[in-house]
């Protein structure tokens, strides 16, 4: 994407987002098989003892539980075509939650209130924010009229898209790359985890530079533990790299103090925003990576986090939009005040 804002707006490849792991095991992901069993002549019950296996230290980390939890199960019609009441739980669930984490757009006069006398400086998710979660990555492209929209705000306010994403081509600024050492080591890693999940359906493996990502969205469930095994064998040999999880994603990243909290810091620091009381940053985002980002500007109330979901999630976001078409709107809406209040 080639944006020309006014501003010098950096993108940002995030290297290393925060670790996030959310550890504890599910017996019940993996089918209990018993070891066999038989009776002596004296005719007494015997059951040997089974060695432990790789799937067991996988059970201990707690991974099949974090793979589990970061990807919730879709609803469901019943037979008759019409919804079940799960899915009126979930909705008035969901309203609670945004009586707690309030809608961008409800809350945006509130926002710009505050924001009056200021510079917004403006930071972006990609995946699930500026663009829909897709089965396939590889196709998670922004529409062009989400392309007009990022290109119209960044005429406005400095802005910076952070994300974990492989940026090697087109005009993006990358202005620190601090896991550059441990590329050598990641390309090693991303080779035998594409030979060992060769023969898994739906897997995909994703080298983005800094970390690799192993998609399992399309694996069926069966076999997630096959993909965790896997994973889990590779890293042990690699004790300078560690495993996050994203939606249906286990990254494989350097270990280093590096997440998206510190590429927003690093950002305001670069274009001479930091410490200021003159500047007011607002962070977008929807996965668990960008929790740092919402921490590091809810600390001081040093500027608002927005969290892009559509299902109650624990956050340290201020507020709240649905999914990449409201973020759409909110981006529209912020082009559409700055251009009034210049009047």
């Amino acid at each position: 994407m080639d944006l020309k804002p006014n501003h010098n707006s950096p993108v940002l490849a995030d290297s290393v987002p925060v670790n996030k792991s959310r550890l504890g095991l599910s017996s019940n992901l993996v089918p209990y098989s018993a070891s066999a069993t038989g009776y002596s002549s004296g005719m007494y019950l015997t059951i040997p003892r089974r060695k432990p296996s790789k799937l067991d230290d996988v059970r201990a980390s707690g991974w099949l539980d974090a793979m589990q939890s970061s990807s919730p199960p879709r609803k469901k019609l019943n037979k008759d075509f019409s919804f079940d009441s799960e899915l009126d739980e979930a909705e008035s669930a969901y309203r609670n939650w945004v009586m707690k984490y309030p809608s961008a757009f409800t809350s945006f006069e509130q926002i710009t209130t505050y924001a009056k006398g200021k510079k917004i400086a403006l930071f972006l998710d990609y995946d699930g924010t500026l663009s829909p979660i897709v089965d396939n990555p590889d196709r998670a492209f922004m529409s062009s009229a989400m392309r007009t929209a990022v290109r119209n705000v960044a005429k406005h306010f400095p802005t910076a898209i952070i994300s974990g994403r492989c940026r090697d081509k087109g005009k993006e600024v990358i202005l620190f790359q601090p896991a550059s050492e441990f590329l050598p080591m990641i390309d090693e890693v991303f080779r035998s985890l594409v030979v060992s999940t060769n023969d898994i359906k739906g897997a995909k493996v994703e080298n983005n530079k800094f970390c690799v990502s192993v998609h399992y969205r399309l694996v069926d469930e069966e076999f997630w533990p096959t993909i965790a095994e896997i994973v889990h064998d590779i890293l042990k040999g690699y004790p300078k790299l560690k495993l996050t999880h994203g939606r249906k994603v286990l990254e494989i990243r350097p270990v280093i103090d590096w997440n998206k909290g510190k590429a927003v810091e690093f950002l305001l620091e670069s274009l001479g925003l930091n410490n200021r009381d003159d500047v007011l940053p607002i962070y977008v985002g929807d996965d668990k990576t960008d929790e740092d980002a919402f921490k590091v500007l809810r600390e001081g109330n040093r500027g608002y986090g927005i969290l892009v979901s559509s299902i109650p999630k624990e956050t340290n976001a201020l507020y709240s939009l649905k999914d990449p078409s409201e973020v759409k709107e909110f981006l529209k809406s912020l082009v559409k005040w700055k251009k009034t209040a210049a009047i």
